[in-house]
Formats: C-alpha cells, sequence, structure tokens
C-alpha cells in the first residue's frame, strides 16, 4: 500500500473538527497524551522522531495549560490529530496486521513531527529559558 503525504494530510484534516473538541476536553486530551506514550512503547523503529516525542507531548499539555502560547493552534492540532490518528483514526493499514500495521501510525507521527520541527525547536529553546534561573 503507498502511503503518501497529501492522503495522510487529508486524513488529519478531516478529524480537525473532533480534534478541536478534544483539546477542549483537558480530561480527554490528558487521556489520549497517556494512551499514545503507551502505544509508542510497542511500535518498533520510529527512528530520529522518537527523541521528539516527549517534547511534543510537553508543548501539547504547555499549550493547554495555557503556559506556552507562542504557536499557531493549527500546530497543535495537527500534532494531537497525529496521536488521535494513531490510536482512533481509520487506518489506512490496519492495526492487527503484525508490524505492518504500525506502519501507517509511524509515518503519520513522523510527518506531524516533521512538518512541526521549527515549532518544536522553538518551544525547546522557550522551556530552557523558562528553566534557566536569571542572573540578578
Amino acid at each position: 500500500m503507498d502511503l503518501d503525504k497529501n492522503k495522510i494530510q487529508e486524513l488529519l484534516n478531516e478529524s480537525s473538527s473532533k480534534v478541536e473538541a478534544i483539546m477542549k476536553d483537558t480530561a480527554a486530551l490528558e487521556n489520549i497524551l497517556q494512551s499514545a506514550e503507551k502505544q509508542l512503547n510497542n511500535i518498533p523503529g520510529i527512528g530520529e522522531y522518537a527523541a521528539k516525542l516527549p517534547l511534543m507531548f510537553s508543548m501539547i499539555r504547555s499549550y493547554i495549560a495555557k503556559e506556552y502560547t507562542e504557536v499557531s493552534p493549527k500546530v497543535v492540532v495537527s500534532m494531537v490529530g497525529a496521536l488521535v490518528y494513531m490510536l482512533k483514526g481509520k487506518d489506512l493499514i490496519p492495526d492487527k496486521i503484525p508490524v505492518i500495521g504500525a506502519v501507517d501510525d509511524i509515518a503519520v507521527l513522523a510527518l506531524a513531527l516533521q512538518l512541526n520541527t521549527v515549532e518544536l525547536e522553538a518551544y525547546s529553546k522557550w522551556r530552557e529559558e523558562k528553566d534557566t534561573p536569571k542572573a540578578e
């Protein structure tokens, strides 16, 4: 099965209104983040993007808590949308197919991370500056 970026983007766009509703429900969003973290432990070979996943989770949490607002809501929607796709969405490749079933989930997460690399780097810098004590 061919996984092209346009098809993945189309699937993410289709779920954006559902994702926006989830983002307004802090408990539901936290449940999705925790479930996604657990499921990621079962997906082999997510490569270079694996290191960015905790940063993505942190950025979503900071945005929802209104601690970090220097990012477009569309960026956050795309990241939460990728998590929703991984957990609940209509899969291009059914998860019940061993190993291969995770390929589309990995592709969607990798694409969300790739598309939002600049925003994640900006968030990381913001977080480092926030956590660094200021000299008096």
